[in-house]
């Protein structure tokens, strides 16, 4: 599946990356409060006991054991140091941790660790150099600086595969950027800020790569990672170790000497740790690889907006199904957070005097209650409702633009920026939903901008059917809530009829691309179906009134538009044929999209009640002009010769029945009653005759009276030959 069909995000969250080692949180922490001597280290080490076993087995090798072997651990500590102990910890935790993530075991990682160590040992040289106060937090920074490299190949490993042993440099970001949408810097960056650690150690991954002009003023640990990356990767590259130097306020021999010294400790590290890094620096590291672009950009398109579309339709369905202002309320956030990565979501609503925005509790949010944002006061927040557009705050780029409002927000989320969605109903703002993600990721959301402006419009049709819901009697709420939620019936099962030929279609398509075939018509098709498909989603927050002046439509016309998407499609099966025959005048009065929905319907119904019938016939006919109570109509017959339907289900064709089927069968039965309801949506009227010789479906749709039309006084009275 290629990158854009599915979000890499939703991928790494897929792999279950393994979480970070509790003995190294534990260990940081100490580092952090420095509080950290012999006797809480040891208790520390002993409670892990393959940690303990290592640190012993290394205390009596060779390298450090006098004349006697001791099995104590403290003595044993004593005899290694505290350096050497807090080293071995976080090396150890660390390879123990990674070497366990999905596909690590099908690469030869003997450069990376290579690099990673070199990475740690400068950067833990270079803090004390710098006299750093946490050279163990520098020295596990550059341990972990590339670690978003491993996260990918996780993540994806037919795509990031061969660019996970590419050179390590700006034009591997250009490549991740381009065919996964996120780079090493940044996924990394996402897996060690779900640590929650109290520390820039996150920062420090995610700008390693950014050039030292922007990295002047940045905290120290930044600037180390920086500098360690540099000489572990581009030593060789004099511009680039001068300004990293630069950063770090040392010269070009202080420099070498960090590069001589790290690699010594790195073959010290390596033995004690039991790392192979024979061979290491043979490995190649070919220039990072972009496969060429999509043959039909157009397709790719087409299937993200499909997919959107899918996924709004399933949000309109789940968010009907919702009991109450709180079971409605949690679900948005649930399914915001979701959709669109949120690591934490609100909803402010407007309040009654519509001159602010209120908190409304979630479940796990009580506090958001008490909070209110004046519309007036301006601000990100208030402007997104104002203005009903998305907005996207960022604490460190638009300091200056936040009020009071804003920074609680920030705090109350615990995050750094902010997405802000408008929940819109028509001409009315009803609110906004606010989620929190990390500043890394707000380009990513910013690309989804419309998809987020689709969930704000289900989100907030729902939302409008449950405030009216407030200020009416039991009755009355019971009967808006039950006319919503049919309507979102009949809005998702129209919805599955163009989304089934879009499906048909895009394998049509598929098909058609691998044999180099033109697709302009098919492309056509699937341009007018996904119109379809958002008008209709639409209209549960968009109730057009009809036009006030009647116009003509050429029913030929769109016969053959059904015709033409059925044919294509590869719905209707090879036994059986779908004709029409359309002679004579056929202008009637009316929407052509209306009486298109009309024919999908009949015409799917058809197919169905065919199945793989031998033989089978499917006839769209104009029978001409009838006079019914001195109203000239023009009669349109859907006929097919399948197995007819029984006196029961005649009875009730045009009632909303529901089935007792569970999934996709569940809405099945509202299909005729739709059409009855689209039909009196034209002032026409539809009739079905059925029997053996199988069924049709005969409407009467106003024929067109104005300039040009046909004489009225021809037309048959009904019922005649």
């Amino acid at each position: 599946m290629h990158q854009s069909d599915q979000d890499i995000r939703n991928r790494l969250l897929i792999a279950r990356l393994p979480a970070m080692p509790q003995i190294l949180v534990k260990l940081i922490e100490h580092l952090q409060a420095d509080d950290l001597g012999m006797p809480e280290l040891a208790a520390l080490i002993a409670k892990d006991a393959g940690m303990t076993g290592k640190l012993l087995a290394v205390a009596n090798s060779s390298a450090y054991h006098r004349h006697t072997r001791s099995a104590d651990l403290e003595q044993s500590l004593v005899a290694l140091g505290t350096d050497m102990i807090k080293t071995l910890v976080i090396s150890d935790s660390v390879f123990q941790t990674f070497n366990s993530f999905p596909h690590s075991n099908s690469i030869d990682l003997r450069a990376f660790w290579k690099h990673s160590l070199s990475a740690a040992v400068l950067a833990r040289d270079a803090a004390r150099a710098l006299g750093y106060a946490h050279p163990e937090e520098a020295y596990l920074a550059g341990l972990l600086h590339n670690v978003g490299r491993l996260a990918l190949l996780a993540a994806a490993p037919k795509e990031y595969g061969f660019n996970f042993t590419a050179r390590d440099d700006d034009d591997l970001c250009a490549v991740e950027q381009r065919t996964l949408q996120i780079t090493h810097t940044e996924a990394g960056a996402w897996l060690i800020e779900r640590w929650q650690l109290d520390s820039f150690l996150a920062d420090a991954v995610l700008y390693h790569h950014e050039p030292s002009e922007r990295l002047e003023s940045s905290h120290p640990l930044i600037r180390i990672v920086r500098l360690a990356h540099v000489l572990s990767h581009h030593a060789d590259d004099e511009t680039m170790v001068f300004d990293a130097c630069a950063l770090c306020g040392i010269d070009a021999g202080q420099a070498a000497q960090l590069v001589g010294h790290a690699a010594r400790q790195v073959e010290q590290a390596a033995a004690h740790l039991g790392i192979d890094l024979g061979g290491a620096d043979d490995i190649p590291s070919p220039p990072a690889y972009a496969p060429p672009a999509p043959v039909d950009p157009v397709q790719q398109r087409l299937n993200e907006e499909v997919r959107n579309m899918v996924l709004v339709s399933e949000v309109g369905q789940s968010l009907a199904r919702q009991q109450g202002e709180s079971g409605l309320l949690d679900a948005m956030t649930r399914t915001a957070r979701i959709l669109f990565d949120f690591d934490s979501a609100v909803v402010l609503l407007e309040n009654p005097t519509g001159q602010a925005l209120a908190g409304a509790p979630t479940f796990g949010a009580q506090r958001i209650a008490e909070f209110t944002l004046p519309l007036s006061k301006g601000g990100p927040v208030a402007r997104s409702a104002l203005e009903r557009r998305p907005a996207f705050v960022q604490r460190d780029r638009q300091r200056d633009q936040l009020g009071l409002a804003e920074e609680q927000l920030l705090r109350m989320l615990g995050t750094d920026s902010l997405v802000v969605v408008p929940l819109v109903a028509g001409p009315r703002c009803l609110g906004v939903l606010v989620g929190g993600v990390p500043g890394w990721q707000l380009p990513h959301c910013q690309r989804r901008e419309r998809f987020m402006q689709a969930f704000g419009a289900q989100a907030a049709s729902a939302l409008e059917n449950l405030l009216l819901e407030r200020g009416h009697a039991r009755r009355q709420l019971a009967s808006v809530t039950e006319e919503f939620r049919d309507a979102s019936r009949r809005v998702i099962h129209e919805v599955n009829n163009p989304l089934a030929i879009i499906k048909n279609y895009l394998s049509v398509l598929d098909g058609k691309l691998a044999r180099q075939e033109p697709v302009g018509g098919e492309l056509s098709i699937l341009n007018e179906e996904i119109d379809r498909v958002g008008q209709l989603i639409g209209s549960l927050a968009d109730q057009r009134t009809p036009d006030a002046v009647p116009r003509p439509l050429d029913a030929a016309k769109v016969v053959d538009d059904v015709l033409r998407l059925f044919r294509g499609s590869g719905y209707v099966p090879a036994t059986t044929q779908v004709v029409a025959r359309m002679e004579g005048d056929g202008a009637i009065e009316g929407d052509p999209d209306v009486l298109k929905q009309i024919l999908v319907n009949l015409v799917k119904n058809a197919v169905e009640a065919l199945g793989s019938r031998p033989a089978g016939r499917i006839e769209i006919v104009n029978r001409g002009h009838v006079n019914r109570e001195r109203q000239v109509y023009l009669e349109l017959v859907v006929s097919d010769n399948g197995p007819g339907l029984s006196r029961e289900v005649l009875a009730n064709l045009f009632s909303p029945v529901r089935s007792a089927k569970g999934g996709a069968d569940a809405n099945r039965g509202l299909g005729l009653s739709i059409v009855h309801g689209l039909v009196k949506q034209l002032d026409g009227h539809i009739a079905c005759r059925s029997g053996s010789a199988g069924t049709s479906f005969e409407i009467l749709l106003p024929a067109w009276s104005g300039a040009g039309a046909a004489p009225a006084l021809p037309a048959r009275a009904l019922g005649s030959a």
